[in-house]
């Protein structure tokens, strides 16, 4: 997919992908890297498909690589990770090739980006998928640190659903 390879080898991307991996180094939590990312894709990506709601892959994929790589700003600075992220997924977005996403496309994956951390009855379809994903993605069930873990009980995944 040239349109994620266009993204995760960006330059901006690359070094904010470097800060959360130096940031979260030592968390004995989840962890917000490039598995958490694709995993989240799968998951969203098969949402898509099982409700029709026909989303292109790479729209997908791109939303959930580009979700939580603003995460260490809210380590260092308190700045709201859902809007560092969307900061930054504009500013790779006028780098890429036009071809590669529609404008109505970069607006759709910002807004989700922007969405994907609170459910609300008004959401965007992928603002949606990518708040279900990322939760479904956490295997709370086996984590050895979820007792520790300040997530709330509703929000922690503690069931494999299929």
């Amino acid at each position: 997919m040239k349109e994620l390879e266009a993204i995760r080898n960006h330059p901006l991307y690359e070094k904010n992908y470097h800060k959360l991996r130096k940031a979260e180094q030592e968390r004995i939590f989840c962890r917000h890297q490039m598995e958490h990312f694709m995993d989240v894709a799968r998951i969203a990506y098969i949402y898509n498909i099982e409700e029709s709601l026909g989303f292109r892959k790479e729209v997908v994929y791109a939303a959930a690589v580009l979700h939580d790589i603003g995460k260490y700003k809210q380590y260092k600075k308190g700045i709201p990770h859902e809007m560092a992220s969307a900061e930054i997924a504009e500013k790779i977005f006028k780098d890429l090739p036009k071809e590669y996403f529609t404008e109505e496309e970069k607006r759709l994956i910002v807004q989700a980006i922007l969405e994907h951390r609170k459910q609300k009855t008004e959401m965007s379809d992928l603002g949606r998928l990518l708040y279900i994903s990322d939760k479904k993605s956490r295997a709370c069930y086996s984590c050895q640190a979820e007792k520790e873990c300040n997530w709330s009980t509703e929000k922690k995944n503690m069931e494999i659903e299929i």
